[in-house]
């Protein structure tokens, strides 16, 4: 609880937004609950996109910014969850449940593929190879062959969602979902980061050649790194398409890789609060320069990219840790010397 203080704090702050929000326009806090029309709604709406962001982030970051894996193909995790939701909601008229678990499988399955070349491929090399994987599951879903179930390129539409979680009459409860969901999923890769397995993922993406040597079977650590980013990752599909019951064809594009990239890179990679932070002030700045300024959105948010990456190149969170540790030394050092030189005039 003391390590995750800021993370519990966030998340109690998020806990009582929509009420607040609520109160601010006018409505009764228990609108939240029934899921009235206003601000409240719309502001929890968003920050469902900004949670589901937020899961798919961390997702690539255990990948790239931890093991060091640069994987241009990790959009079709997500999109797999995505399709795979739409597809049991829709076709097979699943409950929750058991999508859920066959959520399980179908991640696993695309761990597995991409994980068939880890032991042969590794750098530029492996990321041309997910990119390709991508490509294919992208063409794929996009294919008239398969029109049925995924809707061709026009999107899988008409996806009926449990009523449970329906985005329509149960904002709230999809919203609480995606907070704690966003808050266990930070919480368990924290922790894994930290365990054995975690800290050989680090060494790995340091020097895979020195973990090598020192006899660990680095495909085995990379495999366990990929099964569970691809679970994450599957699992903000599931809650995107909870949310957003039209699954188009972009999730499965290079760009939606980019965009978690992007996140990552402004938020800190390696840092996974940074994700989260990332994530936030991706969505929030894209709605608002939107909202804004319209068709020149897309050219501001660049230029921000770009200023980002130029004088934060940690990232928000990385420079941050930087700048701290550095003070930390600073005033440790001060401290020293200050004993120091009470010891000799004591003398």
């Amino acid at each position: 609880m003391k390590e995750n203080r800021f993370a519990f704090l966030l998340f109690g702050i998020m806990l009582v937004f929509p009420f607040a929000v609520a109160l601010l326009d006018g409505q009764p806090a228990m609108s939240v609950f029934a899921s009235e029309t206003g601000n409240a709604k719309f502001l929890q709406g968003l920050m469902i996109e900004v949670f589901i962001l937020a899961i798919y982030a961390i997702s690539y970051d255990l990948v790239l910014g931890v093991t060091g894996l640069l994987s241009f193909g990790h959009a079709m995790f997500f999109a797999a969850g995505a399709y795979y939701t739409g597809i049991a909601f829709k076709s097979f008229g699943w409950g929750i449940f058991p999508t859920l678990l066959g959520l399980i499988v179908v991640s696993l399955f695309f761990a597995l593929l991409v994980g068939i070349v880890l032991p042969r491929v590794k750098g530029v090399t492996f990321a041309l190879v997910t990119l390709g994987l991508a490509s294919v599951f992208h063409i794929v879903v996009q294919a008239s062959e398969f029109s049925q179930w995924t809707g061709s390129d026009v999107g899988l539409q008409g996806v009926i969602v449990p009523d449970f979680i329906s985005t329509t009459d149960q904002r709230f409860r999809l919203y609480l979902i995606a907070l704690v969901a966003t808050l266990l999923v930070y919480l368990a890769y924290k922790r894994f980061v930290d365990s054995p397995t975690g800290r050989v993922c680090v060494a790995i993406r340091e020097n895979e050649d020195r973990a090598l040597m020192l006899g660990y079977n680095t495909f085995y650590y990379k495999l366990i790194a990929l099964g569970i980013s691809s679970l994450t990752a599957a699992f903000a599909g599931f809650l995107h398409t909870v949310h957003q019951p039209i699954v188009s064809p972009n999730v499965a594009s290079l760009g939606w890789t980019v965009a978690a990239l992007l996140i990552i890179l402004m938020g800190g990679v390696g840092t996974l609060s940074g994700a989260i932070l990332g994530a936030a002030l991706y969505r929030l700045l894209q709605y608002f320069l939107d909202r804004q300024f319209g068709e020149l959105a897309s050219t501001l948010l660049g230029l921000i990219y770009v200023g980002l990456v130029l004088f934060l190149p940690f990232g928000i969170v990385g420079t941050w840790r930087l700048h701290s540790a550095g003070l930390k030394n600073r005033l440790s050092w001060l401290s020293n010397r200050r004993s120091v030189n009470s010891s000799g005039a004591a003398s």
